[in-house]
């Protein structure tokens, strides 16, 4: 019992979140919250890189190849395709391989 309600308070938190705003904002979204739209992505996306990059030593073997050759694989074909699923997850099956095979 405990575990259901557990699950039903969650799950109405997690609707409650997403729904507020829709709530909130019914008529008209302010400026501020239009900016944030726009710049928090690229933002998150700025950190999350970095964040990844943090650990990988350039001096010791294998100097970093396979980390910045899936990050060159992932710029090159979100250039070439425009599709973020796409490019995430092909760098990710790159970066596996070259982690496994390669290096």
């Amino acid at each position: 019992m405990k575990t259901a309600l557990l699950i039903a308070v969650m799950a109405l938190m997690t609707m409650l979140t997403r729904f507020l705003p829709f709530m909130v904002f019914r008529k008209r979204t302010p400026a501020y919250i239009m900016y944030l739209g726009k710049v928090l992505p690229p933002a998150i996306i700025g950190m999350l890189v970095i964040y990844c990059m943090k650990d990988v030593s350039l001096s010791a073997n294998p100097f970093g190849l396979p980390e910045l050759s899936a990050a060159a694989g992932v710029v090159v074909l979100h250039i070439w395709k425009r599709n973020s699923l796409l490019s995430i997850l092909a760098g990710t099956l790159l970066y596996m391989f070259l982690v496994q095979v390669v290096f």
